[in-house]
């Protein structure tokens, strides 16, 4: 499948992305067809900034309570969890347990399956685990709240790059129906969710997140295409998580950057 082409619309186009990725409501979109998700691509980190703004809202919020910082930060992923229907969460823990798969068809199979197994459990777990721990690490309630954006807007901004580069492995299913976004899109993406990363954190602790979040992305996607030959929604999930916990691994290096 080609890249889709669509007519540039911006407040459709993050509509769409909201739409997708959150369950935000957004109201009846008139004219949704198959491509629409790959014109309204660029979007996707703008529709993070939301989810994120909300998550991390709700962090700096329950921060002056007499909550942990831990808590605090479970309370926040809560949220954020709720506010994107789990949809990369699923992702993630569908890529795990297609591990445990030795060709490309039971892999599928098993992706595609609504249960979840063992790896896929443990892959949750690790993720949730990792991300409330580095969050509440992260000095300061301000720092966190930046550090959860930054995080929401580039792990969604990369997606439409590995759409992009990355034909659909399935000729059915999300991937294939969403289509491929146009090159210029993609990197307006990536490039939007960059602008968030630098303006929010600190640069030294921006440049240690696309460090970090390149080698986890890149073995996703590496696994991806050797395994599957192409990429699922299942698979951008797990891209959109590994970017998620690089963020979060940056900012709480970085504790001597703070934020109040």
């Amino acid at each position: 499948m080609g890249e889709t082409k669509e007519t540039f619309s911006p407040v459709r186009d993050l509509r769409v992305a909201v739409l997708f990725l959150t369950r935000v409501p957004v109201g009846r979109i008139v004219g949704l067809e198959s491509g629409s998700l790959a014109g309204a691509a660029w979007a996707f980190p703008l529709a993070g900034l939301i989810v994120g703004g909300i998550s991390g809202g709700v962090l700096y919020a329950v921060a002056g309570t007499e909550i942990s910082p831990l808590g605090c930060a479970l309370v926040a992923l809560a949220v954020q969890a709720f506010v994107t229907g789990a949809l990369h969460e699923d992702g993630l823990a569908d890529v795990a347990d297609g591990l445990g798969a030795h060709d490309r068809d039971r892999t599928l199979e098993i992706m595609r399956d609504s249960r979840i197994g063992a790896y896929g459990v443990l892959a949750l777990i690790f993720s949730v685990g990792l991300r409330a721990v580095m969050i509440s690490g992260i000095p300061g309630p301000g720092f966190a709240f930046a550090a959860i954006v930054a995080a929401a807007m580039l792990s969604r901004g990369v997606l439409p790059l590995v759409m992009h580069l990355m034909p659909p492995a399935r000729t059915d299913g999300l991937a294939q129906s969403a289509g491929q976004p146009e090159f210029r899109r993609a990197t307006a993406a990536v490039a939007i969710g960059l602008v968030g990363l630098f303006t929010l954190l600190p640069p030294s602790v921006a440049f240690s997140a696309i460090v970090i979040a390149a080698a986890l992305g890149g073995a996703v996607v590496w696994w991806a295409k050797s395994r599957l030959g192409g990429q699922t929604g299942d698979v951008l999930g797990a891209v959109q998580q590994v970017t998620e916990i690089a963020v979060y691994a940056a900012a709480a290096a970085g504790s001597s950057a703070f934020y109040v």
